[in-house]
């Protein structure tokens, strides 16, 4: 089921977010530093929304104005089909479409990306992060829609 993320929630997310992160990039943050930008950002907007099973919160997504912000599924929840169901809530919530980030050593999310839609845009170097690693914006959208159709092919 997926719902409005609750300030209860906080702990959960930052604690898989920060777990999840470490594969990939150097881990900048805390769990009480994600935890406090959760409770005092992303829950007061109103962006943030769980993917919540019988297990618990297993998956995260922040959406706002266009961005997907965060897309985040639990280690042990990746491959069942969560990232999709969240990321479709996030295209029904942005009908004009989405743009994203994530780091180009991800090849994980890249792929998932690239399978549901998603275009790359531009490469960084990572002087526009805090983790300093290279990363890459990526662009969703709608069937039928001429709005940012300027993308480039690149490989990965």
């Amino acid at each position: 089921m997926i719902r409005p993320a609750l300030l209860s929630d906080t702990i959960e997310i930052a604690e898989f977010y920060e777990d999840i992160r470490r594969d990939t990039v150097p881990v900048v943050h805390s769990v009480e530093d994600i935890n406090n930008f959760l409770t005092s950002v992303l829950i007061p907007r109103g962006s943030s929304y769980v993917y919540e099973a019988e297990h618990g919160v297993v998956g995260w997504l922040d959406v706002h104005t266009g961005w997907l912000d965060q897309l985040y599924c639990k280690r042990g929840f990746t491959g069942q089909g969560i990232g999709s169901e969240l990321l479709a809530f996030a295209k029904r919530l942005s009908p004009e479409g989405l743009k994203l980030y994530t780091f180009q050593v991800n090849l994980g999310a890249r792929k998932f990306y690239a399978r549901e839609a998603f275009v790359q845009v531009e490469l960084g170097d990572g002087k526009g992060n805090e983790e300093g690693a290279p990363d890459v914006l990526l662009s969703w959208v709608p069937t039928g829609s001429t709005v940012g159709t300027d993308s480039k092919e690149f490989d990965f």
